[in-house]
């Protein structure tokens, strides 16, 4: 499990630096307590271009997915506005 888990965090690394800041801060306090099934959909989620997932999180513009879209409200949308980004 953790060459899995080393391999989503370097893909929560991004160009934008929004997202970098928050999916790597997300990954370093809360990678390793997800589950399988919720790593598999962090891993999906993460094969979505900066500008997608800065609009979804940020913007509120569907990235016609319910099942990324609620792992992104329970999690990075969640953390983004604990004052922890």
């Amino acid at each position: 499990m953790s060459k899995e888990i080393n391999r989503i965090k370097w893909k929560c690394r991004r160009g934008m630096r929004e997202l970098d800041l928050l999916l790597r801060e997300f990954a370093a306090k809360y990678l390793e307590k997800l589950d399988e099934t919720n790593l598999k959909i962090l891993d999906e989620v993460l094969d979505y271009d900066d500008q997608s997932l800065f609009d979804y999180i940020f913007k509120n513009i569907s990235l016609s997915n319910n099942k990324h879209e609620h792992f992104i409200d329970k999690f990075l949308k969640k953390f983004s506005t604990m004052g922890n980004f």
